[in-house]
This record gives structure tokens, sequence and C-alpha cells, in this order.
């Protein structure tokens, strides 16, 4: 046995003697509303990338992109190190000179919702784009094509909105819609990942999709994201922006892989300057490392068994609460098979409780809570100053910013454990009737 398969091996019994499972204590063990599925092979996969010292972004982090790509049949994944940087790679390539008269200025709008996550409409201020901010539909908690349709104006050029804790939004009708007006579609697609919409995956619809890979989402890299596309154009874009903002398209440690590294003339700088040196935009060092990369590959084999599990978690919380009074339960957008990162609740108006009444009755039995994101993202003192513009009312974005909050999904919960949260918003609502 070589010193590596020795390592290897003494991981191995590691890693069971550290995950030995507690039995699950009702109104003891913590809930957490999100957290990571972490198995054998991927400490054995991050271990073995550790000991190569695959410190840098490399082959375990090319297959990843290739595989990731395949699993939703679009051409390009370019992996960086958080969603939220997907997200401003996204936005910040629509303003790309490579665009020419379809490039993004100044002021230019973006249609978003203001019921979200920052890191969605961020992107959009940072690159000096003007919000437009919609209201959603309480129940799917997601905006309509109805609405984006009305709020698109002279300026506006772009759709930029997330499938709202997995449930898609009408994302067809609402590519349709961004065909039909010339505009690009970013899917936010960080909390859907496995979602479909008539029968195709979320993330297939837009120019762009982004994924996150932060320990609370689908997959988990610990800290990661990604950027799709089928475009390839695009792509490359994209590949720039993430890379210095470097011309040059040739992997680290590459050189003259075009056989042209010294032939070339661009913007003002004399002709054959090192093309891995010449800088088309004005880009970042977004990169993931390779260690990422690999735990994402062995993540990556188990999302499936994720995906079933997030949907049944979904659907005996759903069946359980069912008909309870003084709660407005989430619903699946029509046409659409999510695959769930939490389960939305919203004490209606009539309610004899408060929310803050429930989620301290539940957090009090552990059971982990959290607000729907930021609520109303106008009301934060972030975007006070900022310029934006509201296309028609936000009043259910209020109503979630003062009523709404959620519950976890995902696969670390058992049966015992779901049937324990619903048995407690049971019970707390029995007792105020």
């Amino acid at each position: 046995m070589t010193t590596k398969e020795l390592l290897l091996e003494l991981a191995r019994k590691y890693h069971h003697e550290v995950t030995v499972e507690a039995d699950f204590e009702p109104g003891v063990t913590p809930l957490l509303p999100a957290g990571a599925v972490l198995a054998e092979d991927d400490r054995i996969a991050l271990v073995e990338a550790a000991l190569e010292l695959r410190i840098n972004t490399g082959g375990a982090s090319r297959r990843f992109e290739s595989r990731f790509a395949r699993y939703y049949g679009l051409r390009k994944a370019h992996l960086v190190n958080s969603g939220s940087s997907a997200n401003l790679l996204a936005a910040s390539a629509l303003t790309s000179p490579l665009l020419e008269d379809r490039r993004l200025e100044p002021g230019d709008e973006v249609v978003t919702v203001a019921a979200g996550f920052p890191t969605t409409v961020n992107p959009i201020v940072q690159n000096g784009l003007t919000p437009v901010f919609v209201d959603v539909e309480l129940g799917t908690y997601n905006a309509t094509a109805e609405r984006v349709a009305e709020a698109i104006g002279p300026r506006t050029r772009a759709i930029m909105m997330a499938h709202a804790l997995g449930n898609p939004f009408e994302v067809a009708e609402i590519a349709a819609l961004a065909e039909e007006r010339e505009l690009f579609l970013v899917e936010d697609n960080c909390d859907a990942v496995g979602s479909t919409y008539q029968g195709r995956l979320t993330g297939t619809f837009g120019d762009y999709a982004t994924v996150s890979f932060y320990p609370a989402h689908h997959l988990t890299m610990g800290e990661g994201g990604c950027v799709l596309t089928d475009n390839l154009a695009l792509a490359r874009i994209i590949e720039s922006l993430r890379d210095w903002g470097r011309d040059c398209w040739c992997e680290p440690g590459e050189d003259n892989k075009c056989m042209k590294r010294f032939s070339y003339q661009m913007g003002e700088l004399p002709h054959g300057y090192d093309h891995k040196y010449i800088f088309s935009h004005v880009g970042y060092n977004l990169k993931a490392t390779d260690l990422q990369g690999a735990l994402g590959l062995t993540q990556l084999e188990k999302l499936p068994d994720f995906v079933d599990a997030r949907r049944r978690n979904w659907r005996r919380l759903r069946e359980a609460l069912d008909g309870l009074p003084g709660l407005l339960l989430p619903s699946a957008t029509p046409g659409s098979d999510p695959s769930w990162f939490g389960f939305v609740l919203t004490v209606r108006p009539d309610a004899p409780f408060t929310r803050k009444e429930l989620v301290d009755f539940l957090e009090a039995r552990r059971i982990g809570t959290r607000r729907f994101f930021a609520g109303n993202l106008t009301r934060h003192p972030a975007y006070l100053d900022r310029p934006h513009r509201i296309a028609g009312d936000l009043t259910n974005s209020d109503t979630i910013t003062e009523s709404s909050f959620w519950i976890g999904v995902h696969p670390r919960l058992t049966v015992e454990m779901v049937d324990y949260m619903a048995g407690s918003i049971m019970e707390f609502v029995s007792r105020r009737h």
C-alpha cells in the first residue's frame, strides 16, 4: 500500500469515527432550515485533492464544469467562487463591449423582483444599471409574466430574476417575452437546481443561468458558484470577466495554445504584445479551487437523491398542514415540479397570532426558521438612495416582509423530524383557536 493509499484509508476510518449519528430528540436536536449532506466520498475527494496540492483551478474543476453543463444539456458552465459572483458575472457580461449595440449602458433598466435575496439585485446596481422592482404572488412567491410585461419601459434591456425557494417562476412565458422584446434573461437558479418547468430544467431558458454551491444549497462545495449558458459568445465573455478580464483563453500554465500568442494587435498596444496580458474587459479573479471542484464532482453524483428528498419532505409538510387556519401554505407554480429549497409560511391578516409568536414557539422547540430573505428590498437601508423604479405596487412584498418565514426541507431531515415540525405548527395553531 502506497503512502497515499494509506492516508486515504485513514481518512475513511476517521470519517466513520466522527459521523456517528445521534438519535433525534424532539425539542433538543436542532433542526436547521438548511444544511449540506456530506458523505465519505466527499471527504475522500477533498483529502485526495489536498494531498496532491491541487490548490488552484485544475482538472477537477474542468471536469465538474463539463459534467454540470451536460446535466443541463447546455454547452458551457463556468465555475466561480460563489453564487453571488456568478450573478455579478452574468450581469456584468451584459455590459460587455463585445455585445456591440446590444450592450447595456449605465441607466438601462433590468426588471427584477422586490422580494428576494440581495445578490440578485446588487450586480444590477454595481454595473450602474437601474433595477425595476415588481411584486410577487403570495403562495408561489414569484412574479408572473404579466407583472414583468407591465414593468417593461423604453429603457428596459434585461430581466434578472430568481426562482423563489426552488419554485420556478413562469420562465417559459418570460423567456418568450424577453425574446419578443429583445431583452436578455438571466435566471438566478441558485435555489432551484433540479427544478423543472413544463418538463424542462430551470436554468435552461435564459441567456445565462447562475447557481450557488454554498452549504445551504442543493449541492455544496463549501463556497462556490457557476454560470451556465448555451451561447458560446456569451460564455467567452464570462470566461474573460472571471479570469482577470484577459482576452486570452489559455488555461493558467498553458502557453500559446492558439499558436498566435505574439501575433495580436488590440487596442492601442503594439503588434505582437503577449496575448496572455491583453485585457478586453474590466474583470476579476473569481475562479474556484480544485478542492471545490473535487467536492462538486462527488456531490453531483448524489443530486437525484437530494432532489427526491427535498420534494418528499416538502410534500409531507404540505399534506400535514393542509387546511390549517391562520396560515397561507405554499404552492408550486402551475406546470412546475420544484426542487424545493424551503417551505414558506405566511401568517394571514386575520390569524389570532403573529409571525413573531409562531417563530418564537418554533425556535424554542429548536426548529430553525428564516425570513423570506430580504422581504421587500426597497425598504432596506442599502437601497433607499439607489436609483430604481417600482412597477405597480409592492403590496405582497410588504406582506412577506411583515408576515412570512420558511423552514427547512433539506435531505438531512428525516421523516420523524419533518413530522415533529408539522406537529409543532399544528399544536401552536390549535392553542390559538
